[in-house]
């Protein structure tokens, strides 16, 4: 067995990005960026007023002048005209500020009668004004590559008359379960069979790590089927099968597939719940055999599919993210596995993080990983834990 470092490292070692492609800015949402997104144009484009006022010479407009107004400047119809000596401009927000006027005194600072304008509030030089290329400069490199794009970065992008981005392809992934006692959502559940949770669930995770889920159905558990359905993926970017990974007889998919040419670089880690985890590659494609029992599937999912995903996707691939919590109650010492262990979270009035994992941590209880709010990381030999002790988890949503 080897460690759950040297395991995320190994996988993540052994892929890459699957390519890229240019996209419409309008469709870059949850994309990862493939190169540097480059401003063709600045913003503000010109300077501009940030409230609506009077645009004046700071010069001119001390407590109490009056000033002849002498244009109006809005956004999107600027005045063409220059603000001299003694003069002022009627100026909106987001307005071109004209020619000669370098300051903007607030329409609530002012009292106007007919064409003339009294300052009631004295002028400072640049106040109230946004400058060309404040927020980004044409030219100027404004996001780094790589990175995964949110809603803001499409506005940011966008706002620098990007129309198109180029981004990292999206990696299709199959997901097969195997096993004869497996059935689909719907479908006849009868005597000694069970409903799929792997299926849909890893769909859904592969789904939200920004790739594209391919379901291929449900391989029984012999040789002929596991062959003929893992043989879908020879298109596809990576292939995940659930169950058949441990040591049972009925246990096929190291035997069967690698007599199809699948190449194991590694099986089994010394983590609990996933231990039989198996990774490799078919046929040249990125392989990966989770366990069958779908807390320890998705648990893997958390810890490998994911920052395997990010890597191909032109990320980093780096582990999950973890935040310091304390125990609410103790724990006993760990043995020579690293394990993962189901909590919820609470925040104390003071803002620190309370860790209570679930009294029952079988990796058959779905339930128990859906209502966590994270996973307590339990390293290798750890001695007992008592109320109160520091602890990293792995946040979930």
């Amino acid at each position: 067995m080897i460690s759950v470092s040297e395991a995320r490292a190994k996988i993540v070692g052994a892929l890459a990005p699957v390519g890229t492609e240019t996209i419409s800015v309008m469709d870059t949402l949850g994309r990862v960026l493939a190169e540097n997104a480059v401003a063709r144009i600045a913003h503000p484009t010109a300077d501009v007023s940030a409230m609506d006022g009077y645009a004046v010479r700071a010069a001119d407009a001390s407590l109490n002048a009056t000033l002849n107004v002498v244009g109006t400047s809005a956004a999107g119809h600027p005045w063409g005209g220059s603000v001299g000596p003694g003069q002022a401009a009627r100026i909106f927000t987001g307005a071109y500020v004209p020619q000669g006027a370098d300051a903007i005194v607030l329409q609530e600072d002012t009292s106007v009668a007919g064409d003339a304008v009294t300052i009631n509030e004295a002028a400072i030089r640049g106040k109230h004004i946004r400058t060309h290329g404040q927020d980004f400069k044409t030219g100027e490199t404004v996001l780094h590559a790589p990175r995964r794009i949110s809603f803001r970065d499409v506005g940011l992008m966008a706002a620098m008359n990007l129309p198109q981005v180029k981004v990292f392809k999206r990696p299709r992934i199959g997901v097969l379960s195997t096993g004869d006692e497996v059935v689909m959502p719907g479908d006849e559940v009868k005597h000694g069979q069970l409903v799929s949770a792997n299926g849909p669930g890893l769909c859904a995770f592969v789904a939200a790590q920004g790739a594209v889920p391919v379901h291929l159905g449900i391989a029984r558990d012999d040789a002929a089927s596991l062959t003929k359905m893992a043989s879908a993926a020879q298109d596809l970017d990576m292939l995940i099968t659930t169950g058949g990974v441990s040591v049972g007889d009925h246990d096929l998919v190291a035997k069967v597939l690698g007599e199809s040419g699948l190449e194991v670089n590694f099986h089994k880690i010394a983590m609990r719940p996933g231990k039989p985890l198996l990774f490799g590659h078919l046929k040249g494609t990125p392989f990966f055999g989770l366990p069958g029992n779908p807390v320890s599937a998705m648990v893997c999912a958390i810890l490998y599919v994911g920052p395997a995903l990010q890597k191909m996707q032109g990320l980093e691939g780096a582990a999950p993210a973890t935040v310091k919590a304390r125990l609410s109650v103790g724990m006993k010492a760990n043995d020579k596995r690293e394990d993962f262990v189901r909590a919820t979270l609470e925040r104390t009035e003071t803002g620190e993080l309370i860790a209570t994992p679930y009294p029952k941590q079988d990796s058959a209880m779905i339930t128990t990983l859906a209502k966590a709010d994270g996973l307590v990381i339990r390293p290798p030999f750890a001695p007992q834990a008592q109320p109160g002790d520091a602890v990293d988890v792995i946040a979930l949503g």
